[in-house]
């Protein structure tokens, strides 16, 4: 421990010597010398300050290029690292994506209504993208059409139904079959929407359902009375019986579920699938809609051409096509009591009448041994043949392959509308004259009704080989089913739609809307459509000053008034190209010489 003396001796009060208090003059040398260093310090840290900013500059400007050039390389290469020989997304051909396109792109209003032009944008663009990714997706299709195709110097009608059989797999080789039936022929026959279930009736009665891939028998029942024509309506669960006297519903396991009366004479039967109508041709020459959905009468038309057992329709626009004795074709809609068109198709009586899926081509076969092909857009003539002994029932594939039937012979015709056939696709005897034809949908099987039974032909290339499984799925099992038609009978198009052009519900019927608005305005004293007179806000801070005010307004008034000398403009130019046109064309066809110029002067 230290003593008290050391610790005397540690803290001295002696103090050390102190500096004299500087005087006045020394005290501003002082001064000015620290100014000055201040001011050399700051310029040499101005100067190295701007000397690291633009160093900093550098190296971010050099970062961002390092950075970009790393995305890029990142972007060009694949998992493994190496670069990307295809960048980008593939590339899809224009022809593709023009099959995919909807619809035009819709113009843009000009000022305000900012909401209305970001909701068309975004619109489009999902457009656009769905017209893509379906474009994408059409090559991952798995399945094609394949047609059969002979050897050096062999005709296809040649190749017989048991060659085909035995040349292709046991699955497709088992759709071929026969089934003798000839004690209650001749047969009508129809498949069902998806193509798995076969509806068979004969003239004498006999009415019977088969799942025909798998040869399972639903339903066989004998009404003993007529039929004369089947029909399966929205699914394979019912069935209509045109027979003797009435219209009967059936059910799949062949229980009577309805007897409509209003509905007799029936000779030929359509259903329209989205529309949940069946339509029926009566020999009393009345035309009757009758919606399944609701079990009532739609229309009643009286057609005044006689008996009708001449009918189709068009899958395209629901418009049903009936054929009649003096040769004419005409086309209904329930909407009206009179034709919508009357074309003089053969010099006697239509005896079949066939429409593609596309509602562009109609077939018909008269008494005149004549097989015409027409254009429906145009309703003008394409091809006409002549059959030796004419046809008698018609039928055309989802693929455009056209069946005719002459007595016990059944042809097949491939490109009847594209270009001049000189021979048969296929040709195949059958024990019976027939009676019916249908393609089976998604598959190359052609269904023979006929006076000895049933007969079931393979041909190559008929039926669609893609189906679109939320339509027509023939896979789907019973649950599938049921919510299938739960979402058809919400989406059921109302019989006021049906019209020869299904487009025409997307325009506006301008001359019916201003007569309607005429109307409207003579009840009402005033127009309640017309333009509001602008009144200006009201503005705080004394913005709302009688000069401001009247700006304002000139301001609106303006920009309508350019709004309307655009339009003027747009139709002054539009009316120029016309007549432009109309000179050049006119010129065209003064300059061309006729036999009559030389007798000139």
């Amino acid at each position: 421990m230290a003593s008290v003396g050391e610790a005397t001796l540690k803290d001295s009060h002696v103090g050390k010597k102190k500096k004299p208090p500087a005087r006045y003059w020394e005290e501003l040398k002082e001064k000015e010398e620290k100014d000055e260093n201040k001011v050399g310090e700051d310029e040499e840290k101005s100067e190295a300050a701007q000397q690291q900013e633009e160093g900093d500059e550098q190296e971010t400007q050099k970062g961002k290029k390092r950075k970009q050039e790393e995305e890029q390389r990142d972007g060009n290469k694949s998992i493994s690292g190496k670069s990307d020989p295809f960048p980008g997304p593939a590339p899809i051909p224009e022809g593709r994506v023009q099959k995919f396109k909807r619809k035009e792109k819709t113009k843009k209003p000009r000022r305000h209504h900012k909401k209305l032009k970001d909701v068309i944008t975004r619109s489009e663009e999902v457009a656009e993208m769905a017209q893509k990714e379906a474009a994408r997706f059409d090559l991952l299709l798995p399945e094609d059409a394949g047609f059969l195709e002979g050897d050096e110097d062999e005709d296809t009608c040649t190749i017989s139904q048991e060659d085909i059989a035995d040349a292709v797999d046991i699955t497709s080789g088992t759709k071929y079959f026969n089934l003798k039936l000839s004690q209650f022929g001749p047969y009508r026959v129809d498949y069902s929407k998806t193509g798995r279930h076969l509806l068979l009736g004969g003239r004498r009665g006999h009415i019977a359902c088969i799942d025909w891939q798998s040869k399972q028998l639903m339903c066989e029942i004998n009404v003993m009375e007529s039929v004369n024509d089947v029909k399966w309506l929205h699914s394979e669960t019912m069935y209509a019986v045109a027979q003797k006297k009435w219209l009967y519903i059936y059910d799949s396991n062949g229980i009577e579920l309805h007897c409509i009366r209003k509905f007799n004479d029936v000779l030929r039967m359509q259903f329209l699938p989205y529309h949940f109508l069946l339509a029926t041709a009566s020999s009393t020459s009345f035309l009757q809609y009758l919606d399944v959905s609701v079990g009532k009468e739609v229309a009643a038309i009286c057609t005044k051409t006689g008996r009708l057992d001449v009918m189709c329709q068009n899958p395209h626009n629901a418009i049903i096509h009936l054929g009649h004795s003096n040769g004419t074709v005409t086309l209904w809609s329930p909407n009206q009591k009179e034709a919508l068109v009357k074309m003089l198709c053969h010099q006697g009586g239509v005896r079949s009448v066939a429409v593609d899926k596309t509602g562009t081509y109609m077939v018909t076969s008269g008494m005149d041994k004549k097989l015409k092909v027409y254009d429906i857009r145009a309703f003008k003539p394409l091809k006409s043949y002549f059959l030796p002994a004419g046809a008698s029932s018609l039928s055309l594939s989802q693929r455009g392959l056209l069946s005719a039937a002459t007595g016990d012979i059944v042809q097949v015709y491939r490109d009847v509308w594209s270009s001049p056939v000189t021979k048969p696709y296929m040709a195949h005897r059958v024990p019976g004259t027939v009676w019916g034809l249908h393609f089976c949908p998604f598959e190359d099987v052609l269904g023979v009704g006929h006076g000895d039974g049933f007969t079931s032909m393979l041909v190559p290339g008929s039926g669609e080989p893609n189906f679109d499984g939320l339509d027509a799925n023939p896979y789907r099992s019973a649950k599938q089913r049921q919510e299938w038609e739960v979402k058809a009978l919400l989406d059921k198009i109302q019989p006021d739609l049906i019209s020869l052009d299904p487009t025409e519900l997307g325009h506006v019927d301008h001359a019916t809307f201003q007569q309607k608005h005429q109307d409207r305005v003579q009840a009402l004293g005033y127009d309640p459509l017309a333009k509001e007179r602008f009144v200006p806000r009201f503005k705080k801070k004394g913005r709302s000053s009688t000069g401001n005010v009247e700006r304002r307004k000139k301001q609106v008034a303006h920009e309508d008034q350019r709004d309307v000398i655009r339009k003027t403009v747009q139709e002054k130019a539009k009316m120029e190209k016309e007549r432009s046109e109309r000179e050049k064309k006119k010129a065209g066809l003064s300059s061309q010489r006729s036999a009559l110029d030389r007798f000139k002067k």
